[in-house]
């Protein structure tokens, strides 16, 4: 969301992020942002980018729901083009990576450990689908047995049936922005394989049991992982645009 790209709709030019492997039928609320744009462009046109919308939005979503405030950087502008191959490249990791995998993938993006970790408690709030968890309730060793069958009950094992059927990320609290879902690793109730990789005897272990126990400390170093994670690469100054529409560009 640095830039915006994510917003962008499919034309005969380009196919955008939308439809790429981690986030097709996964990613959605479009038509909210949509609403915000239009509002906001009333008040002060040409002023507030997409990009800049989606970086507070985050924010307030995580603040209404309960969760720490910080002051989000402003000044981004919207990219004019977007890029499937970009999206599918490995650059979003998949619910099925394992540890070494997801250290990898922000490291490439210069988050550290500590960063991925104190950004996967956004999970805590959140739905998945039963496409992206059914081979971790099934196949799973690392897992507890009441928390697979419960979850079982609403995700077929045969593949193509439920594929959609949603499960909150966060069993406990999942419309609260606490440290539940930390607490839900230790009891080996993570939803998705690679939740449950930051508590399966490897580096992060430590971490895991730190933010379960201190919300304070989960909540300090998310905010500033996410200000880490909101000055990836943002187009600001004379780069790019500020769209009137956020899902095509000008």
């Amino acid at each position: 969301g640095c830039d915006g790209s994510v917003l962008l709709d499919d034309t005969s030019s380009f196919t955008g992020e939308q439809t790429a492997t981690p986030n097709n039928g996964s990613l959605r609320g479009f038509e909210v942002v949509d609403e915000i744009k239009a509002k906001v462009e009333k008040v002060c046109p040409g002023v507030v980018s997409c990009a800049d919308i989606l970086a507070i939005a985050a924010r307030d979503s995580v603040v209404i729901l309960g969760g720490p405030d910080w002051d989000v950087k402003l000044g981004r502008r919207d990219s004019k083009t977007t890029s499937f191959s970009d999206a599918n490249s490995g650059v979003l990791p998949l619910g099925s990576a394992n540890l070494s995998q997801l250290i990898s993938l922000f490291q490439a993006q210069g988050l550290s450990t500590k960063d991925m970790v104190a950004l996967s408690g956004a999970h805590t709030i959140g739905k998945a689908r039963c496409l992206v968890f059914r081979n971790r309730i099934y196949n799973d060793t690392i897992i507890d047995t009441s928390f697979a069958k419960t979850r079982q009950s609403s995700c077929p094992r045969t593949s193509g049936s439920g594929d959609n059927n949603l499960a909150p990320l966060d069993l406990a609290t999942p419309n609260s922005f606490d440290s539940k879902y930390f607490e839900n690793l230790l009891n080996k109730k993570g939803l998705l394989h690679s939740d449950q990789e930051l508590f399966n005897g490897g580096s992060t272990d430590s971490l895991v049991k730190t933010y379960s126990s201190n919300v304070k400390k989960f909540y300090s170093d998310f905010i500033a992982a996410m200000i880490k994670m909101g000055d990836i690469k943002p187009l600001t100054g004379s780069n790019g645009e500020i769209r009137k529409n956020c899902g095509k560009p000008n």
